[in-house]
């Protein structure tokens, strides 16, 4: 049995050694630039890479990991698995911008983490040596460029002694809420969280072998837990072949994830609902006539509010493509339970709760079943009781998947994952997400943190942004965010930050006053202030997350310019 994903290696690159593992898009395009590694090559990689880091003592350190989407990233990660090595991925701070957010993070990351090395590509490493007066941090820190490390160094590799309860690497959370802290995410949860994927999303060896082994095709950041434990890591669980490129070039041009798909011919690719309303705003015809997405049959969606007119509209568009909507799947996971908690049937239509008023496309989105061995339950938030089905509470999660705790923060780890409930064994993880059940199907209505209170009534502000966008198409999907101020005599009363398209500056006056009709009318709100400002303004994380709390603080601060003001475009 195995005892880790370093074990499961061994074992595809003796019995498939000439299996591609991962393929890389380089340049994003299916007929630019591609480069393969094969499981015996990976294999070869990963323990040169991990008998480097034994050589210098460095197991049970902490290293981070700095490197480009690719397999340098993938080699890495594993290498420090195989080493008995804590990984720590991490956004790489590259480009002379110097993003400041970004830095920032870097900082919190060695700091917090203790880093002892740093593995990354080579010019990322090389930039490194410019970064030294904005990361005092990097002194006396070991730095490599992962693939200069020789394959000779393999033949000195020695097995580490890994049990379930070893640490794998530390996943630093987005921080849509708070400061990113590190999960500690064991060898034990890296594979019961992969035991679940699999089951839930129907990675069976038929499909597999219906599939020639095509499994996936991801643009997501593999430095997130999303990019990380589902595509690249269930990919090595199963011994099959993934096909990966960057974020950043999904970003340049959406149309290129919906090539690769129908290129390579996958059974799952999916990410946030961000990346559907993106591909569907560069639906053109010429693109769909080029399209054959009939292969894909899980289009996974999580990481934020999956909402019911995306999927619509998803599949009424790539339908002559060959898209079915039995293939959108929802879904619900968090870092602090490795990834997966709860996911769709596969082959069945998602389950969309309709409203009482309203229409069809503000319709609840279930998030799917627990999977086997994952229990989830609504609690109070005070933790005195469960509440009864339909009734909105705070998620709890149960398992093996759910992580040790955080990182050196005993305070956090007891607040969040040695949580007890009446009536039930056993420590639960407090998730901080609200949601409901109704027959067995989880429905997640929002954070607890990000929670509105306005006249005596709950309002979740992801409401609220859906609202906002609709009213006028300038405004840019999952761009919006949605806080209260105090409004003195008021009480607490809303407030919507906004991305507008450049192009509809002259508009901004009328459609402030769409904006307000139409939470007034939806919601029943009178909006205290909205702020339209230029595109990439609105915080958001590293992961696309839009930060609620950094928005409210810009604006109370006064650090928001709104279009058409003075000194701004």
């Amino acid at each position: 049995m195995a005892r880790s994903l370093v074990d499961l290696l061994t074992a595809h690159a003796a019995h498939q050694p000439g299996r591609t593992a991962y393929r890389h898009l380089v340049t994003g395009d299916c007929d630019g630039e591609i480069r393969e590694i094969s499981y015996a090559r990976l294999a070869t990689r990963v323990r040169a890479v991990a008998a480097w880091l034994q050589e210098r003592g460095l197991a049970g350190s902490r290293a981070l990991l700095l490197h480009p989407p690719g397999p340098g990233f993938v080699t890495a990660y594993l290498g420090c698995l195989a080493a008995g090595v804590v990984a720590v991925p991490a956004v790489p701070p590259q480009g002379r911008s110097r993003n400041h957010r970004t830095l920032t993070r870097t900082r919190r990351l060695i700091a917090d983490c203790d880093a002892r090395v740093i593995l990354g590509g080579q010019e990322m490493i090389a930039e490194l040596g410019g970064l030294a007066e904005h990361l005092p941090e990097l002194d006396g820190i070991t730095r490599a460029v992962t693939e200069e490390i020789p394959d000779e160094a393999a033949a000195s590799w020695r097995e580490p002694d890994l049990d379930a309860d070893s640490v794998a690497f530390l996943q630093y959370t987005s921080g849509s809420t708070s400061a990113p802290r590190g999960v500690v995410v064991t060898h034990g949860n890296l594979l019961d969280n992969q035991r679940v994927i699999t089951a839930r999303m129907g990675h069976t060896q038929d499909v597999i072998d219906a599939h020639d082994g095509e499994l996936f095709v991801s643009w997501l950041p593999v430095y997130h837990d999303m990019g990380l434990i589902g595509p690249v890591l269930n990919t090595l669980y199963l011994g099959v072949t993934a096909t990966l490129f960057s974020p950043l070039h999904f970003l340049q041009r959406p149309d290129r994830w919906l090539t690769a798909i129908s290129r390579y011919r996958p059974h799952t690719s999916g990410g946030p609902n961000f990346a559907y309303e993106l591909a569907l705003k560069h639906a053109t015809p010429a693109l769909l006539d080029g399209l054959d997405l009939s292969s894909w049959k899980v289009a996974f969606n999580g990481a934020e509010p999956v909402r019911a007119a995306t999927l619509r509209r998803f599949t009424e568009t790539f339908a002559p493509a060959g898209f079915r909507g039995e293939a959108l799947y929802p879904c619900y996971g968090l870092a602090e339970a490795t990834l997966m908690v709860t996911g769709g049937t596969v082959g069945a239509p998602p389950v969309l709760l309709e409203p009482g008023t309203g229409t069809a496309d503000t319709a609840a989105v279930g998030c799917g079943r627990p999977g086997e061995g994952v229990t989830v339950v609504i609690a109070d938030p005070e933790g005195t009781g469960e509440r009864p089905e339909g009734d909105t509470g705070e998620i709890w999660v149960q398992g093996a998947s759910v992580a040790k705790g955080y990182w050196r923060n005993a305070l956090a780890t007891r607040e969040s994952f040695r949580a007890t409930l009446p009536g039930h064994e056993g420590r639960f993880l407090r998730t901080g997400d609200l949601g409901f059940l109704r027959d067995g199907e989880l429905f997640v209505t929002g954070r607890l943190k990000d929670l509105m209170v306005v006249d005596g009534r709950n309002h979740y502000p992801q409401d609220l942004e859906l609202c906002a966008e609709a009213a006028h198409p300038a405004l840019r999907p999952g761009c919006t965010a949605a806080f209260s101020v105090d409004g003195g005599t008021e009480g607490e009363q809303p407030v919507l930050v906004a991305e507008l398209a450049p192009e509809a500056i002259g508009e901004a006056e009328k459609i402030t006053d769409l904006i307000r009709a139409a939470v007034g009318d939806a919601h029943g709100l009178s909006v205290h202030d909205v702020v339209l400002v230029r595109p990439g303004t609105v915080p958001k994380t590293s992961s696309g997350k839009i930060q609620r709390r950094a928005s409210r603080a810009a604006y109370l601060d006064g650090a928001l310019a709104p279009v058409g003001a003075a000194g701004s475009p």
